[in-house]
This record gives structure tokens, sequence and C-alpha cells, in this order.
């Protein structure tokens, strides 16, 4: 990829941090869109809630990349909190498709995030990019979320969605509550332990983003998931293996709906959610085992 001015919003999160030091590594421009007034030359202000971006910062950028996104798991799910979730993601990827498609010389992509959660409970079955959406809150916010960029998609610009699975890492997201109870011993199944997760490695998650905004023609909807998930079962027992710790406790179900509430579902849901499109495009998994990416995360 040729250097280029590329802008992010959501950089200080899991992802984004982990794609800014990609991109930057490799001489690229980054233009980090933040809330408060720009302190640093590569700070663009925008405020989603009033549907306001400087569209002068993204002038003359190749790509924009929105990961912003209230926290999914960072509170319980109270209805407050369930309308900021909703809000934060559909009102950030409206005000980011207008200003892109406002702009004279708009950017050659608009790589929007999403979630694996739009396919909802899956059960044993897969489900790949040509599945319909699931039903449920998630499953809705999904749907809203990237039908918001409706505004770069008429007005030409490559758009593509991320639907991105657990990421595995320590810095963030489900793993880094999951690393410290296993490093302790105290890890464990959690309900009957056969629900899928399908997880990715932030190496992965990354190089796919990159390879999304790299390869011209690719557009629409990509699932970011390891090709072959793994039940919750096979996970705690990948942790025991790559930790060497016991793996012998287990959260039955009654108690993670107790303190997780509305959320349990989708500790105890299943997503057997593959990357159908990902591999058709030729993208190269670096660790494709979910063993191999809870290394890469301690690495």
């Amino acid at each position: 990829m040729e250097r280029s001015r590329i802008a992010v919003a959501g950089a200080s999160g899991l992802i984004g941090t982990a794609l800014v030091r990609s991109l930057t590594a490799d001489g690229h421009e980054v233009r980090r869109l933040v809330r408060h007034a720009p302190r640093a030359k590569d700070e663009v202000r925008w405020d989603p809630e009033r549907r306001t971006v400087d569209a002068v910062g993204l002038s003359g950028c190749t790509a924009v990349v929105n990961l912003a996104g209230a926290g999914i798991g960072n509170r319980r799910w109270t209805d407050s909190y369930k309308r900021a979730i909703r809000d934060s993601r559909v009102l950030g990827t409206a005000t980011l498709a207008e200003a892109v498609a406002s702009l004279d010389e708009p950017p050659r992509v608009f790589v929007n995030g999403s979630a694996m959660g739009y396919y909802g409970e899956t059960g044993e079955r897969a489900v790949d990019e040509d599945s319909p959406a699931g039903d449920g809150f998630l499953p809705s916010v999904c749907v809203e979320w990237e039908g918001a960029a409706g505004a770069a998609q008429d007005a030409g610009v490559r758009t593509v969605f991320v639907r991105t699975g657990l990421v595995v890492a320590c810095g963030g997201g489900a793993w880094a509550k999951l690393f410290p109870l296993f490093k302790a011993g105290l890890g464990g199944r959690m309900g009957d332990g056969s629900q899928y997760w399908s997880f990715i490695a932030l190496h992965d998650e990354v190089a796919a983003i990159r390879h999304l905004i790299d390869t011209d023609g690719l557009s629409g909807a990509f699932n970011l998931t390891a090709p072959r998930p793994v039940t919750n079962r096979e996970i705690t027992a990948a942790m025991g293996r790559v930790l060497h710790r016991p793996t012998l406790f287990t959260v039955p179900a009654p108690v993670l709906r107790l303190v997780l509430g509305e959320m349990s579902g989708e500790v105890l849901g299943s997503a057997r959610v593959l990357p159908k499109r990902l591999l058709e495009s030729g993208f190269t998994f670096s660790f494709p085992e979910v063993d191999d990416a809870i290394r890469a995360a301690l690495a």
C-alpha cells in the first residue's frame, strides 16, 4: 500500500489503537477523530451526538475508518445504556457517512465497524455473510448501524462493514477479563460450555481491516472471525493449556443471568460465524487456531 492519509474514529479503543500503531509504523499519516478540542496536529474534532464533524480534517484522506461505539460489555444493559450502545454507533456512522459524501474529493473507501452480533443466536448452525440478520437487541443495532452508512454508499464511495468477532487481546474486550481469571487458576466453563465463540486474534483483526482498505473492489459485509469457531468448552481447555493453569471452575448459567442481566445472552449465546468473503478475497490468517491467538495476545 502506498503511503496514505487515513482518518480513524474510535482510535483510542482496543482495535483502533492497534490499527493506528500499525498504520503509522508503515509510514501512513493518521488523523484521529476526537470529541475534545484538537490538541495535536493529527486530531480532528467531531461530535456524533450533534451530528457534526470537521469535514476539512477529512480532506485528502484515502480512507475513513469508523470503529467508534460504546463498549458492549462495559456495563450492565440498562435501558439508558442500550440507547448509548445504539446511538453511539448509528449517529456516529451517519455523521461520518454524510461528511464523506459531502467532500469534493471523497475517500476511496469507508470502512465501518459492525459485529458478529448481526447474526444473533445461531446455535450449532454455521453462518456467513449471506445469512440474514438474527433477532434481538444486538442484531437490530447492527442492522441500523450498517444502514446508517447509506450516504457514503449513495455517493459512490466503496463501503465495507467489518462484522468483528471476539477479539483475543489482553488490552480490552472480553478476553481482557478472562486472562486474569485464568492466570489465577480461577477460569472455567461458562454455562454448559457448548456455545460457540467466534474469535479473532487482534493481529488478524488489524491485518484484515488493512486488507479491506487496500483491496479495490471489496465492498459490503465481511465477517472478521477466525476460520474455525470453537465452543466455550474448547476455549476453556485452550486457556488452560497455554497458561498451564487448571480450569476446574464453572459459572452456572443462572448465576451469569443474575449478575449480567440481559447481557448474559451474549455470553451464553452461540455464534458460529465463518469468514467466507474474507477468505475468498485472498486474506490469510496468521493465527487461525485459538491456541495460537491466545499465545499471540500474551506475546
